[in-house]
């Protein structure tokens, strides 16, 4: 059952700017649902059109069976949380929380024992009397959960609810939106620009970009099986490796060459359509993907280690070609951390089998992957000294 439908839903600005384009969704009912994209996609136009703040230039939105695209907003049977919380200064926890439904005029009783029941679910019981200027960031973020989820709406609406909160509370707060998500299993509707807390939080999500869906997906789905190159390189961090190439045929068989490294060819799932012999294609990698070793290998490409950042419990190297062109600037892989690796080094660079994406070299959309078949060989990581 769809708990929010959106049917040929577009927003169109005056100056003719299309914010949002004929767009076609189906939330389910109880799923956290992520709309993804960078700055200016029209996620958020989306958002308000579905809480009715924003009204759309065409289409459809349906809540449940209703159909909502006239309906006024407090009609909707929708929660609100802002990416500025939107607290009243002046009045305490309490009061913040009860707020709207004192103004629907629910019986005092009710009040009462809704504010002290999701007081507790939030722990924020021992904070009713406080007001917001005395709380933390995270403390405010659970404060406006709570004044949106105490009124039971059909769907919770969220705006980059994260965003104003620094890295350690974020990590925090996604743990917490996870948890009280699957104890009260509302429908959510989440924008957001940051993809650990899309991939972190969400059943399924929605990359968008230029007011179109690019891709609907679990978190597996849009991160291992990107619909194009626009999705591939947007999930991801440090960003997916992209390298021009060619499909070779032999014997039958067909090949993803990078044009630059031609040792690094993976054989291709068979039976793709459309890829004929020397069709140009765009390869993608994932920095995890790239094996690093010492020592000079077959299959394998001479690099040099350009950049070495520590992340902990991994290592984010930069690798150049040893004899690059302006095509191939930089190569990111992402190494073990107990791995030995100096700045400076010449290494050896391999893929681990099945780690191609390939994508059509006209139309970006990705068309097959190379074959998970291990080699005797491909490279393995091993320590590697400078």
């Amino acid at each position: 059952m769809s708990s929010v439908a959106l049917h040929h839903l577009s927003k169109v600005y005056s100056g003719h700017a299309r914010a949002v384009d004929d767009l076609n969704l189906e939330i389910r009912q109880g799923e956290f649902f992520t709309l993804l994209g960078p700055s200016g996609c029209g996620k958020t136009t989306t958002l308000r059109m579905i809480a009715g703040l924003e009204t759309p230039s065409d289409g459809r939105v349906l809540i449940g069976e209703r159909d909502c695209t006239s309906v006024h907003p407090r009609d909707r049977g929708v929660g609100l949380v802002f990416q500025s919380y939107a607290l009243y200064p002046h009045m305490t926890v309490r009061q913040n929380i009860m707020l709207n439904l004192v103004v629907g005029r629910v019986a005092k009783a009710e009040v009462d024992r809704r504010v002290r029941d999701i007081a507790a679910s939030l722990k924020l019981d021992h904070l009713l009397d406080r007001r917001p200027p005395l709380l933390s960031g995270g403390e405010r973020q659970r404060v406006a959960l709570g004044r949106a989820l105490v009124r039971n709406p059909k769907v919770l609406l969220m705006d980059e609810p994260l965003s104003n909160l620094d890295l350690k509370l974020r990590e925090h707060m996604r743990i917490e939106l996870k948890r009280l998500h699957n104890q009260f299993r509302h429908t959510v509707v989440c924008v957001t620009h940051d993809q650990a807390e899309a991939l972190s939080m969400s059943d399924r999500i929605a990359v968008m970009q230029a007011g179109k869906v690019e891709q609907v997906g679990t978190p597996d789905d849009v991160y291992g099986n990107p619909a194009n190159l626009f999705v591939a390189s947007f999930l991801g961090s440090p960003s997916i490796n992209q390298f021009p190439g060619r499909v070779v045929a032999e014997q039958g068989d067909l090949k993803a060459v990078p044009l630059d490294l031609p040792s690094l060819a993976q054989p291709m799932k068979p039976a793709i359509d459309g890829l004929a012999h020397d069709h140009p294609i765009v390869i993608g990698v994932r920095p995890e993907d790239i094996l690093v070793t010492s020592g000079e290998r077959p299959d394998c490409a001479v690099v040099r280690v350009s950049l070495v950042e520590p992340l902990g419990a991994s290592k984010l190297l930069s690798l150049e070609l040893a004899q690059t062109d302006d095509e191939l600037r930089q190569i990111m892989a992402l190494v073990p951390g107990h791995q030995r690796v100096a700045e400076g080094a010449i290494v050896s660079m391999g893929l681990r089998p099945g780690a191609m994406l390939i994508f059509d070299g006209a139309s970006q959309t990705l068309v097959a992957r190379s074959m998970a078949i291990q080699s005797n060989t491909a490279p393995q990581r091993q320590r590697t000294t400078g």
